[in-house]
């Protein structure tokens, strides 16, 4: 396989990833907010303890992996700037599609 076939397998893999990464950070992001409203109005309404002990706990596994996640996204990003970058310097991906999505990936995810 040739460098050029490489680098935009490359570039399909590592766009893809950081779209999905990106979706998943958001979730988790979107699970601890829930969290927090769910545990406020349980603190609120005197629930059980067992329930707010229960509640926290979830919310401190979001926040683990909101965390990770975020430390998984950056790794990708960075790998993804530097394909885009390598496939910039190649003339024949000028213009390739993968090149394209590549760059809308790192907009979309930078944002």
């Amino acid at each position: 396989m040739s460098d050029t076939a490489t680098l935009r397998k490359q570039l399909k893999i590592k766009a893809g990833s950081a779209k999905r990464l990106y979706k998943e950070h958001r979730l988790y992001q979107k699970e601890e907010e829930d969290l927090k409203r769910k545990l406020d109005k349980y603190v609120a309404e005197g629930a059980e303890d067992w329930d707010i002990k229960n509640t926290r706990r979830m919310l401190e596994e979001s926040g683990k992996m909101i965390k990770d996640s975020a430390e998984r996204l950056g790794g990708v990003m960075q790998e993804l700037r530097e394909l885009v970058l390598a496939a910039e310097q190649d003339s024949s991906l000028a213009e390739d599609e993968d090149l394209m999505k590549a760059r809308e990936a790192l907009e979309e995810v930078s944002v």
